[in-house]
């Protein structure tokens, strides 16, 4: 119907860094061999990635010779001196203590404060419905990052949930229901529904 917006959000396979458990925000990594086997059945009007490899090759992987609109706003949150490593590699860190216990006020060294992070991701957002709303699009795709995910979700959802309590997996997106007006209002959808993907067999 033309009074409703689909958006869905798609975290980008697994990579490398991710199946060691490794803190990858602004610094990339390839995707796991696992990964490159995804795909799902589903299309859309439009389709906008983080500008990072893994979620362009992602893209590239569910929703090939899509014409992709690339939004560095949409990346994940900057993790500074902490990219690349693991809790086992920072656990006696005080200054990542602090964070873990209270991520909203501390920010890792040389990397993003969560009020940078949501400012950030809510201009990407904007930028993305702006389009949406002024091309009449009746859906589109986002391929993004967990915190990104997690963040809109935590916005958007028809039911209000705290960030981290959202499983953002790599293997299933999120297609959030909109009311057009209710979009360009900045209201919570009215639907929110799961859309696994599925894994391609190698032969």
């Amino acid at each position: 119907m033309d009074d409703t917006v689909v958006i869905a959000l798609f975290r980008h396979g697994l990579t490398e860094e991710n199946k060691r458990k490794a803190y990858l925000g602004w610094n990339d990594s390839p995707l796991y061999a696992e990964s490159k086997g995804m795909s799902t059945t589903k299309s859309y009007e439009r389709y906008y990635s983080s500008d990072l490899q893994r979620c362009i090759c992602t893209a590239e992987l569910l929703f090939p010779n899509s014409n992709l609109c690339l939004l560095e706003n949409l990346r994940e949150m900057n993790f500074g001196e902490w990219e690349r490593k693991t809790y086992d590699e920072l656990k006696e860190n005080r200054l990542y203590r602090l964070w873990l216990s209270d991520p909203i006020t501390h920010c890792p060294p040389k990397g993003e404060s969560f009020h940078e992070f949501i400012t950030r991701v809510d201009a990407g957002w904007n930028q993305m419905i702006d389009e949406v709303l002024s091309q009449r699009l009746q859906s589109c795709a986002v391929i993004t990052h967990g915190g990104v995910i997690r963040y809109l979700l935590s916005q958007f959802a028809p039911e209000p949930q705290e960030f981290w309590s959202w499983p953002v997996k790599h293997n299933q997106g999120y297609e959030l229901i909109f009311e057009r007006d209710g979009l360009r209002r900045g209201d919570r959808c009215t639907l929110l529904l799961e859309v696994p993907l599925t894994a391609k067999e190698h032969g």
